[in-house]
């Protein structure tokens, strides 16, 4: 797999209602602010990432999500270029999330600068049309 499948929130949320695991990589102070709430959840903050990377499992689907998803697609692709072959990034992250009315513990807060709707719609394999999210 060369490029990393990207997923819109609204097809995450439906994996992860299956059980598939959520690795937010987002740092502990943004976590404690908000958070997924769903069961199986995992929090690697990016800057720990190369050190702990290891302990997301290799052998189960795994979606990686962020604030707006830039990290998380760092991430994925750090996880795919170490072995893990079920890996996935989810767009826009826990802002568009939260947009869409999944569930979130606290209360998020919006961070000034950047887009979460970049023009890269259709870029990576496995993207949804632009009505998914």
């Amino acid at each position: 797999m060369n490029n990393a499948v990207e997923i819109c929130p609204t097809t995450a949320f439906g994996l992860t209602e299956k059980g598939v695991l959520l690795v937010d990589v987002r740092e502990p102070e943004e976590f404690a602010e908000a958070s997924f709430d769903v069961r199986n959840l995992m929090l690697v903050p990016f800057s720990q990432f190369e050190e702990r990377y290891h302990e997301i499992p290799a052998d189960r689907q795994v979606i990686i999500a962020c604030h707006v998803g830039e990290r998380s697609l760092m991430a994925t692709y750090f996880l795919m270029n170490h072995g893990y072959g079920q890996v996935v990034n989810m767009q826009h992250g826990i802002v568009r999330w939260a947009e869409k009315g999944f569930p979130v513990k606290g209360e998020l807060k919006r961070k000034s600068g950047g887009c979460c709707c970049g023009s890269n719609s259709g870029k990576h394999a496995g993207n949804h049309s632009s009505g998914c999210c």
